[in-house]
């Protein structure tokens, strides 16, 4: 049986400053330089980035990341600057739930890359790409309660502020953390 666009993820997308494309083999490189760029700003936060990812850690991320691409399971993309090719963050659609057409979204964003707007325009990007082509549910993201920089991005790109799970998971440190519940405008 053949398979409409609406039932794959998508290789690549493209805004008008970024090109969103899934992690490759041979990404490994530039995800890990990234990683190491950002990592005081990521560490509170990302449990994946501690400790600091080797770069044949970071490849092998890319590797069973595509593989999971082709598979159809999950997107893990990564934001490039379409004039320099530089990658400026990363974000994907996740735990891809095709019957019941549902995918989280999750981002991270390179030190110094910050302020200009790019990563609330390539999350809203997966999230419109979601609804309109993957004709999407439900898309929905969580962020620590704490990290206000994270949730506030969630709201710059659209998404409505469900509600905030109280001590609903351990954070990095190992605490109990609140996390709020964000989803698209769908439907």
């Amino acid at each position: 049986m053949l398979l409409s666009a609406a039932d794959h993820l998508p290789e690549q997308i493209e805004t008008p400053r970024l090109l969103i494309r899934v992690a490759k083999p041979d990404d490994g490189a530039a995800f890990n330089q990234a990683i190491l760029d950002s990592l005081p700003q990521l560490s509170p936060w990302l449990g994946w980035v501690t400790p600091a990812p080797t770069l044949e850690a970071s490849e092998q991320s890319c590797r069973k990341a595509y593989a999971r691409f082709l598979m159809n399971e999950d997107l893990m993309a990564f934001f490039f600057l379409k004039e320099k090719g530089t990658l400026v963050g990363g974000s994907g659609l996740h735990n891809a739930d095709w019957h019941r057409r549902c995918f989280e979204v999750g981002y991270w964003g390179r030190s110094g890359w910050g302020g200009q707007g790019l990563m609330t325009e390539g999350v809203r990007a997966l999230a419109e790409y979601a609804q309109h082509t993957l004709k999407a549910n439900r898309v929905f993201l969580t962020a620590d309660d704490a990290n206000e920089r994270s949730w506030r991005l969630a709201e710059r790109a659209g998404f409505a502020w469900e509600g905030t799970l109280r001590k609903e998971r351990f954070n990095v440190q190992g605490r109990l953390r609140d996390t709020r519940m964000y989803a698209w405008a769908v439907g």
